[in-house]
């Protein structure tokens, strides 16, 4: 279905793809993989034509229809949610604007001595859309946006007062509808709630075209690809089996390269010692240009690529009181709508608490009221005295200074440590080289939500709130963060929709619904395992 036949491109100096080949066909299920940089969201761009290849050609089955989302979507306002919606649908959309069109025409007195030719143009018209499925197609764009986390009533409103990240929803939403041949997806899931991500997962499991994705969601690419596709080093590898699988399997090839380099290696010395020994000696004369010719002929071994594990040894936290932060009879509302009524909650030290809920359920509202960022209508929210809490929000980015560069945040903040130590920890946030010296006010998203997570664990509080801490963090970034909070001493209270970072650091889930609260003992893996469900409402 499509192909990329020994593609070489390059961006300037830097060579993204050197003969590199891969094959994707009806069914595959593909996640892209690959170090930031490497050329991901160049494949995409190569597959639509978007870009050309150096050398070599990519190929695409005649008739093919390639659905491509990415993070950029451009302007949307002036219509619906449901009729930009419909726009991505193909052809049929065409014919529902002329429909629409036509029947504000007919509803207008001035067109009067019109309405015979608009009466025959609307019955040709409306069979066209009827042919074409255009009548059931608005029900399966409401089925999708549902899915997605409108409510009808948003559906029906227009897409030009949506935030940036409902827009990306509708941009995905046309695609999901459009139903090509093959979809290109770059990173579907990072402006989706958990509740979304799972009802994404069953709709891309039951795609019957060929799929092309990346996703910093390990979760969700195990759940759906069957095929990784790895980029490192110019080179494509494709590997069959999901991404743990890949994990496993890259671990495997890497162990065995660097082995046989080592042997190699040792054999090399060996016979360079025996040559280095007897090349003076004439009666070795022979032997020595023996082993001169068999060194000279033996295909070297490339030494093993180094792949950069993300680590970082933060200081401990000060210990803290046992009772960390309460809330006692605590009522919040928003006008007439009542978030909390009577809340209570003891967050004891040392106990992470995940908080689950579904868009508007009181998440945020919750840790807003904790850290001191809203406040409670009546009733009493109560940090301890020896609590030193953080508190992350997606707002923490707009506390940058726009034109401090990576580096001056990082001195500004902690003036007395050593050089050393701080361009480690830029390093680990994804910071390195000439990264350091970006001004804050050109940073992306993912690279502001680093920079803030960066200053907050080089001088951990005991007390961490964090409201979605994973949003844009690849991969490697969520692991050393996860291997960083699985050491942490203090307490925990965080609202996140990546599963693997749920299961690896709660303790405590605290479920918020309109029905109230309910607090569960265990972590969000026994969650799962005593409500059937991994995010409330949503059955496994």
């Amino acid at each position: 279905m499509i192909r990329l036949d020994s593609v070489t491109k390059q961006h300037g100096r830097r060579v993204l793809f050197m003969d590199a080949s891969c094959a994707v066909f009806k069914g595959d299920k593909v996640g892209l993989v690959g170090p930031n940089g490497s050329g991901k969201s160049t494949i995409f761009r190569l597959v639509v034509k978007e870009e050309a290849p150096d050398a070599g050609q990519v190929a695409i089955d005649r008739g093919t229809t390639i659905g491509y989302f990415s993070q950029d979507v451009g302007e949307m306002s002036g219509q619906s949610v449901v009729a930009a919606t419909l726009d991505g649908a193909g052809p049929v959309s065409a014919v529902g604007v002329r429909l629409r069109q036509l029947e504000e025409q007919l509803a207008d007195p001035a067109q009067a001595d019109r309405m015979e030719a608009l009466i025959e143009e609307f019955g040709e018209v409306q069979g066209r859309f009827e042919e074409l499925g255009g009548y059931a197609l608005d029900a399966k764009a409401r089925e999708i946006l549902a899915g997605l986390g409108f409510s009808q009533e948003v559906m029906d409103a227009d897409v030009g007062t949506l935030s940036g990240g409902w827009k990306m929803r509708v941009a995905l939403a046309r695609i999901l509808l459009m139903r090509p041949d093959a979809m290109l997806l770059d990173e579907p899931t990072n402006h989706l709630d958990l509740e979304s991500i799972l009802w994404l997962e069953t709709f891309l499991k039951a795609f019957e075209g060929a799929l092309i994705m990346t996703s910093h969601d390990r979760e969700f690419m195990n759940r759906i690809v069957t095929k990784i596709v790895e980029i490192e080093a110019g080179e494509l590898t494709s590997f069959t089996g999901d991404y743990e699988f890949y994990q496993r399997q890259r671990a495997m090839l890497d162990l065995q390269a660097e082995s046989a380099f080592d042997r190699q290696q040792a054999m090399l010395a060996k016979e360079e010692a025996f040559i280095a020994r007897f090349k003076a000696r004439a009666s070795h004369a022979a032997q020595v240009q023996s082993r001169v010719k068999k060194i000279d002929k033996i295909e070297r071994v490339e030494p093993p690529r180094t792949r950069e594990k993300l680590s970082f040894d933060f200081q401990k936290a000060p210990r803290s009181g046992d009772d960390v932060a309460s809330l006692d009879g605590v009522k919040k509302a928003y006008g007439s709508r009542v978030i909390y009524s009577g809340l209570d909650l003891l967050i004891r030290r040392s106990e992470r608490w995940c908080v689950m809920g579904i868009n508007g359920a009181g998440k945020s509202t919750l840790l807003k009221l904790i850290a001191g960022a809203t406040a409670a209508d009546t009733g009493r929210v109560t940090v301890g005295g020896s609590v030193k809490m953080a508190y992350f929000a997606q707002h923490s980015m707009e506390l940058l200074k726009p034109d401090d560069s990576v580096w001056d945040t990082l001195v500004g903040k902690f003036p007395h440590a050593s050089i050393g130590s701080l361009r480690t920890l830029a390093g680990v946030f994804g910071f390195s080289g000439d990264d350091i010296e970006k001004p804050c006010r050109i940073l992306s998203g993912g690279e502001k939500a680093r920079l803030v997570l960066a200053q907050m664990l080089y001088d951990p509080p005991n007390f961490l709130v964090l409201d979605e801490p994973t949003n844009h963090l690849d991969i490697g970034t969520k692991e050393m963060l996860i291997e960083a909070l699985a050491d942490y001493e203090g307490t925990m209270l965080f609202v996140s929709h990546d599963r693997h970072f749920l299961k690896a650091l709660s303790n405590r889930v605290l479920e918020v619904s309109v029905s109230g609260v309910r607090k569960y003992g265990g972590g969000y893996a026994e969650y799962v395992h005593e409500t059937g469900q991994e995010a409330p409402g949503v059955h496994t």
